[in-house]
């Protein structure tokens, strides 16, 4: 296992972005301090071929801008809450409304536009970079101090790890996911319709035309949604308006890590299988994607990649009838998620 350091880039309050590069002889994967984003996923193909399958950007100022969360950590909390405001403990709180009249992704500052403390680590069993946060009380909104670990490594079994670990001194939502952009192709392929994908989750959340939850949860049986068995993302794609960007419920067998879904490449041989500890997982096929110009100057057309975001619901900070998603003083929010590739 190796883990590779050297300067990113430098913002223009002259604070320096590290690119963290960790590799375990088979496949690597590259994450920086800025923003928690992961940069790169370089991963062989069954003929050996190997191939970054992350879209991103070349450098540090495409990051910099990042419209699509390309890679990058969301946070306090990741996805939609509904007219950018909640109540809790007596209290109404005020979030950014940057998507119509909804928070996403928790608003601005995006804590994929900050600087992290990172520190690179290394044992038996798995390599990374653990990186230090502390979100302010009343930063984008929300309310108490949290306390932010976050750790993405890699092991000789070829898994991506990460763990989310948090405290707060106040009661607040929190809901931290990764929003890597896969194309198992490779990011320069074109589109993913013909990934076959599996998601183990026998139900899903309806959401209105701005993506807000009814607060229903409906069986996927029989509809569009049903990827219980593989199937092609296109193959049903076009009976949802737009594409596919909606959480569905995992099924849970224990307190996990549970399977969350299977990938496969059939032109590459390649397949990412996920696992989490979380109970939701946001299954996003790129639809907003529009000619995003991306690392070597490639244009990053709609479907260019798909997204699989282990999560709490989406907006259920006004939902009591959804997971809890609250984390009160003396808690300790701990998560985790495993992606595991083969390529054999």
């Amino acid at each position: 296992m190796k883990i590779k350091e050297k300067t990113f880039g430098v913002l223009s309050n002259g604070k320096k972005a590290l690119l963290f590069t960790v590799s375990n002889g088979n496949m690597s994967f590259s994450v920086t301090n800025y923003g928690c984003i992961i940069t790169s996923i370089v991963v062989p193909s069954q003929k050996g071929k190997k191939d970054d399958i992350a879209l991103g950007y070349s450098t540090l100022d495409g990051y910099i801008r990042n419209g699509p969360f390309f890679g990058a950590l969301v946070g306090r909390y990741a996805n939609r809450i509904s007219n950018a405001s909640f109540s809790l403990t007596g209290n109404r709180y005020e979030l950014t409304k940057n998507e119509n009249t909804t928070c996403l992704h928790g608003g601005k500052p995006g804590y994929h536009k900050m600087i992290w403390n990172a520190e690179s680590f290394s044992n038996t069993r798995e390599s990374g970079v653990l990186f230090r946060r502390t979100s302010k009380d009343g930063e984008q909104g929300f309310p108490g101090n949290l306390d932010m670990k976050i750790s993405y490594s890699l092991t000789a079994e070829n898994d991506i790890i990460i763990r989310y670990n948090a405290k707060t001194d106040a009661p607040t939502p929190v809901n931290l996911t990764n929003h890597t952009y896969f194309n198992l192709a490779g990011h320069d392929s074109g589109n993913v319709l013909d990934h076959q994908v599996q998601l183990f989750c026998d139900r899903y959340v309806p959401v209105d035309a701005h993506a807000i939850p009814s607060g229903e949860i409906l069986d996927v049986a029989g509809t569009p949604f049903d990827f219980r068995s593989p199937k092609a993302i296109g193959k049903d794609i076009d009976g949802i308006p737009g594409g596919f960007d909606h959480n569905w419920e995992i099924n849970r067998a224990g307190a996990g890590p549970n399977p969350v879904a299977g990938v496969f490449d059939p032109s590459s041989g390649r397949t990412l299988t996920v696992y989490s500890t979380q109970p939701g997982v946001q299954f996003y096929t790129g639809n907003f994607l529009a000619g995003e110009i991306g690392k070597n100057g490639e244009s990053y057309g709609k479907n260019a990649g798909f997204c699989l975001e282990t999560q709490h619901f989406p907006d259920s900070p006004n939902r009591p009838e959804f997971p809890d998603s609250i984390l009160l003083p003396g808690d300790h929010y701990r998560q985790q998620t495993i992606w595991h590739f083969d390529f054999e």
